[in-house]
């Protein structure tokens, strides 16, 4: 499987620009990559939400959506996968999700069980977490899913001999990163599966540097640089 890891530039509610910046690099990887990964959050920005829930609705995008059709759309016409974290709404519920899409359908829809992603104090019942682990297979390739806080509070749920695609958004200075974050994230990791991706977004308000890695044992094997849009390719 061919896979790349794509750290780009998002803006929080502008979801034109981030489709464009989808289809950008769909169009510049055309048959390199079976699958392109996105960050967490990444159709709409991480702090795309106000938590008032009758202008979030309007943020949030349903599987029925011309949104989620285009993105069909292009995964036919780019001959590429795409999988990217969204804001999701289902009926009159919100999620924070990742969305596994090739060939025109969608392979796996994960809502995020932990709760890190919302203001949790203030929000209803309309802001809602998953309960179950998404696996698929891809390419023949085993694959989990998880999500940024998911790993670090119910790692258990997500062992797999298969590969795990971790979409975050963080926003850890670059020395941060490089001083101790990257390792702990490369640990954490290595409790769980062998083999590791790791997405990160880069975004303005606040500051995230992105970064895209690949964990192997408990290495780095693989990175780009912080704070430039980057697509880290792979072949697993």
């Amino acid at each position: 499987m061919k896979i790349g890891l794509v750290s780009y530039r998002c803006e929080n509610k502008n979801l034109a620009f981030n489709m464009s910046q989808i289809e950008r690099a769909l169009k510049e990887n055309a048959g390199k990559a079976d699958l392109l990964c996105f960050g967490e959050a990444f159709l709409q920005g991480f702090d795309c939400l106000c938590w008032d829930y009758e202008k979030d609705k309007d943020m949030a995008v349903s599987h029925d959506s011309e949104v989620m059709k285009q993105l069909k759309r292009w995964t036919l016409q780019y001959d590429c996968g795409v999988a990217t974290g969204y804001i999701e709404r289902e009926g009159e519920s919100l999620y924070s999700s990742y969305v596994v899409i090739a060939k025109g359908e969608i392979l796996c829809n994960y809502r995020r069980i932990s709760k890190g992603w919302k203001e949790f104090t203030i929000t209803d019942d309309h802001y809602r977490e998953g309960t179950e682990a998404c696996e698929f297979e891809f390419h023949g390739q085993k694959c989990m899913l998880t999500l940024c806080g998911d790993l670090w509070d119910y790692p258990e749920k997500f062992k797999t001999n298969g590969l795990l695609i971790w979409p975050v958004y963080v926003n850890y200075t670059v020395e941060q990163w490089e001083e101790e974050m990257l390792a702990d994230y490369t640990n954490h990791a290595e409790k769980v599966a062998q083999r590791t991706v790791l997405i990160n977004p880069l975004d303005n308000e606040p500051k995230s540097y992105g970064g895209a890695f690949y964990f192997r044992d408990g290495e780095v094997l693989a990175r780009t640089k912080f704070d430039e849009e980057e697509i880290l390719m792979l072949e697993i």
